[in-house]
């Protein structure tokens, strides 16, 4: 009888389950009928033991079992907690290759395996069936689908955003699909992205999640959905039918497509919903948790992640559920690419030291599917020895930390010009030696982690209390500036500098080598109340405001405006690093920049001709100063001023070679060499 592929997988006689698991010694697959939204003792289940079991998966076919059928797993084996072995069939489990969930978990008493300690108390018998969310077989999947944008790295933009969160309130999407997968593929929301100049959206994840442990106590969310339940599965919540979220979300990759944009989908491939060993158990730690966790001493989680356990790279378990589950995404609904959350964990087996050839990110990286994908590593986790940007493969593009923080002290006027100017030319001295482009360095400023660009220039420090955590959370590590008063304020004078300041690191992030990242409501000037850690708020504090004001008219079409110089310009999206010569930096005194002019921690000035075409200038001081131009034999024509509300150059006629520019404070020009 065959043992794959994994999962439930329909036929005309029934359907064929399968589940691996290497310390069961029973396996039970129980299928569930009663009212959709049943708890405890409103539902009836069928048990049919799997008697089969070859290379470590239990399997069997079950006669008359059609689509729709809710099920779960009931397995039997030993208890030893200290070994990391939980089995306990009183815990029904989430088929891990579901490729449809339903229902949550109501009950964190009831889904927790253990009573009284985790580690040396006994196994809970309080049965879950009622308290927990089930899989659901679904159809086989056997369309095709259509070719996919293909837009070269080198001309993509990307807008990260929320699919709930980016149009919850927007005006012109029918209230009954705000917040949805239809919502996100409106017409008119699909438009706006194409006038802001994207070509890709990167989706924080939409594979089926559920609340960790201690947000399930206090009755609280995993709004950022980082807490995986179901890496095949879309998760139900953005459905705006019950129960459609499959066909849903195939609506709105096809609807994206079609305008031209990708769809690159987080997926969080480190860590589960479970939590530690005190956590729940859901699925995987009740299957097999030495097959799934990289356990550390005594049966306890290594946590690597931050999230209290962490999936096992060096498991031959783990590392087929990973690119199975990615295959799927692109196969049944098209997707384009990956961001993998915390990245260094798949290359740290066991939760030892990281290596780029390890054999998950080997696997990924030579998949023919997969091989053709966009895959963007974030490339740290953590702890210290997984901060690796720049220590991935040639198949990777990265997440450039460095580049943020280069940007964001810049701006604020911290640390020179040095490392600011190889990030503004695609960090070759990260990326060259390991054989990769320009573009394998995504850029940014700001990120969902984090805070929003108008926060970034309001704030000092981050304002999360409202997260429940004592204010705990989120990172003290901000290099934001609020530029004379912390939070809103009515002062003229501080709104204006904030927006010339937010214009100018826009501006210098889309200007720069590289791949561009926008966080999603950066060009609406969004703002999270300071919060740099929202990922429990499910509210306004996370909500994308589409409310019309002159501030967010003009930031939209200041981003507009920078995105399509980088498009109309191969300049200035270039997809090969540069090399001598083509580069020339400028004192503002004109003269060339000399050796010791890199190691003046206070210059606050760069001026840099880039092939002899755009001649870029950034000044981050307080006060204006006196540029003077290259000299050239014709002169050059203003494109773009950062301190007119939409980037307009207040004076566009050319300026002379040698000529002198005053640079108002926290600017950006860019001029074209005639």
């Amino acid at each position: 009888m065959p043992v794959f592929p994994l999962g439930a997988h329909p036929d005309d006689h029934g359907t064929r389950f399968a589940v691996a698991s290497t310390s069961a010694e029973m396996v039970e697959v129980c299928l569930v009928d009663g009212p959709e939204d049943g708890g405890p003792g409103a539902l009836t289940e069928r048990r049919v033991e799997l008697a089969e079991h070859t290379f470590g998966v239990w399997h069997g076919h079950v006669p008359g079992v059609r689509p729709g059928q809710r099920y779960g797993y009931r397995v039997h084996g030993p208890y030893r907690p200290f070994d990391g072995l939980r089995a306990n069939p009183a815990k029904l489990l989430v088929d891990p290759y579901a490729t449809r969930i339903t229902g949550r978990v109501t009950d964190v008493v009831a889904a927790r395996g253990w009573h009284g300690d985790p580690m040396s108390g006994q196994p809970s018998r309080v049965d879950s069936l009622g308290s927990v969310p089930l899989s659901v077989v679904t159809p086989a999947d056997t369309g095709s689908r259509p070719p996919r944008p293909d837009v070269p790295w080198s001309e993509t933009v990307i807008s990260e955003l929320h699919v709930r969160g980016w149009t919850r309130l927007h005006p012109e999407v029918p209230e009954a699909h705000r917040g949805s997968y239809l919502g996100l593929a409106h017409p008119a929301v699909i438009a706006q992205l194409q006038r802001t100049g994207v070509t890709a959206v990167e989706l924080l994840p939409v594979q089926a999640s559920a609340p960790e442990p201690p947000l399930l106590e206090r009755g609280a969310t995993n709004y950022w959905g980082y807490a995986t339940l179901g890496f095949l599965a879309p998760h139900p919540g953005y459905a705006a039918v019950a129960g459609n979220e499959a066909a849903e979300f195939r609506y709105l990759v096809d609807a994206l497509h079609a305008a031209g944009i990708e769809v690159i989908c987080d997926i969080v491939p480190n860590h589960t919903c479970e939590g530690g060993v005190g956590g729940t158990t859901l699925s995987y730690r009740g299957l097999d948790a030495p097959a799934y966790y990289s356990l550390g001493g005594a049966g306890h989680d290594a946590d690597i992640t931050g999230t209290g356990n962490t999936l096992d790279a060096g498991s031959p378990t783990v590392i087929r559920l990973v690119c199975d589950a990615m295959r799927h995404w692109v196969h049944a609904y098209g997707v384009d690419g990956f961001r993998i959350d915390l990245a260094s964990v798949l290359g740290r087996p066991h939760s030892g030291p990281f290596s780029p050839d390890s054999a998950l990110l080997t696997a990924i990286a030579q998949d023919p599917t997969l091989s053709t994908c966009k895959l963007i590593a974030e490339p740290w986790d953590a702890t210290g020895e997984g901060y690796r940007v720049g220590g991935f493969g040639v198949a990777w593009s990265e997440w450039n930390g460095r580049y943020r923080d280069a940007v964001r002290d810049f701006w604020r006027g911290h640390g020179g010009v040095a490392e600011l100017a190889s990030r503004l030319t695609g960090s070759s001295d990260i990326y060259r030696l390991s054989g990769r482009r320009p573009w394998a360095s995504v850029n940014f400023v700001t990120a969902h982690d984090g805070f929003t660009l108008r926060d970034l220039v309001s704030y000092e420090r981050k304002h999360n209390e409202g997260n429940g955590e004592g204010g705990r959370d989120g990172t003290d590590d901000n290099r934001s500036q609020n530029l004379g008063a912390e939070g809103e304020t009515d002062d003229a004078g501080i709104r204006g500098a904030r927006l010339a300041t937010a214009r100018a690191m826009m501006a210098t992030l889309l200007l720069s080598i590289g791949t561009p990242m926008i966080t999603g409501g950066d060009e609406r000037w969004r703002t999270q109340g300071g919060n740099n850690n929202p990922y429990c708020r499910d509210d306004e504090t996370s909500w994308v405001d589409w409310s019309a004001t002159d501030e967010t008219a003009a930031m939209e079409a200041f981003t507009a405006r920078l995105t399509a110089l980088r498009r109309e310009s191969p300049v200035l999206h270039r997809d090969q690093f540069y090399v001598d010569g083509e580069v020339l930096w400028w004192d503002p005194s004109g003269r060339p920049m000399e050796p010791q002019d890199w190691h003046d921690g206070g210059r606050r000035t760069l001026v840099v001709l880039l092939a002899d075409y755009w001649l870029l200038l950034l000044h981050a001081g307080t006060e204006p100063v006196d540029c003077v131009l290259p000299p050239g034999p014709a002169g050059f024509d203003p494109v773009l001023d950062s301190t007119t509300a939409d980037g307009v150059p207040a004076d566009p006629a050319p300026v002379g070679a040698g000529a002198t520019l005053v640079l108002p404070p926290r600017s950006v020009r860019l001029l074209r060499s005639r």
